[in-house]
């Protein structure tokens, strides 16, 4: 069996070097590593991205330029948990531009990849041994798009 880490394969159509500078200018410890590049054998443009390998957060990724085929959708998604307040705007409003809020903290940057983006306190206060407790939390969130953790600490308190 290998060791080796995995990686993300994103399939693109025509947007995958855009993409990797994109999501490298919002993620910190970020990269772009190699981009290979058609040649004249084609069969794309000669000199447009086949495929970028980059990081995000020590994440590995390779965008793929396949084309129209093949389109992201909400059955796989990517989670960003957040320590504070502060991080889920930032990465709530960076990847929204351009793209969809969802519910419950979803959203679709404009590339229609999904994120969500999620407070570290959330599945605490979702999974409170006070049923209660939980179900308020449970409820404010239900109400929410973009999660906003201090309305979640206060419905869980009641």
């Amino acid at each position: 069996m290998t060791t080796e880490p995995f990686t993300t394969c994103l399939w693109f159509d025509g947007q995958a070097e855009e993409a990797a500078k994109h999501y490298t200018t919002i993620f910190k410890d970020s990269r772009i590593g190699n981009i290979a590049r058609y040649t004249e054998a084609g069969p794309g443009v000669p000199g447009t991205a086949i495929t970028v390998d980059f990081e995000l957060n020590g994440q590995r990724f390779v965008g793929l330029n396949g084309g129209p085929e093949f389109r992201f959708n909400e059955a796989i998604s990517f989670q960003i948990h957040c320590a504070d307040q502060d991080e889920v705007d930032h990465y709530w409003n960076r990847l929204c531009e351009g793209g969809e809020e969802g519910q419950c903290g979803w959203l679709k940057d404009k590339f229609g990849v999904s994120w969500q983006v999620i407070p570290t306190a959330l599945p605490r206060l979702l999974a409170d041994p006070d049923p209660e407790k939980a179900r308020r939390a449970t409820e404010a969130m239900f109400q929410m798009r973009k999660l906003d953790i201090a309305a979640l600490e206060q419905a869980h308190a009641g």
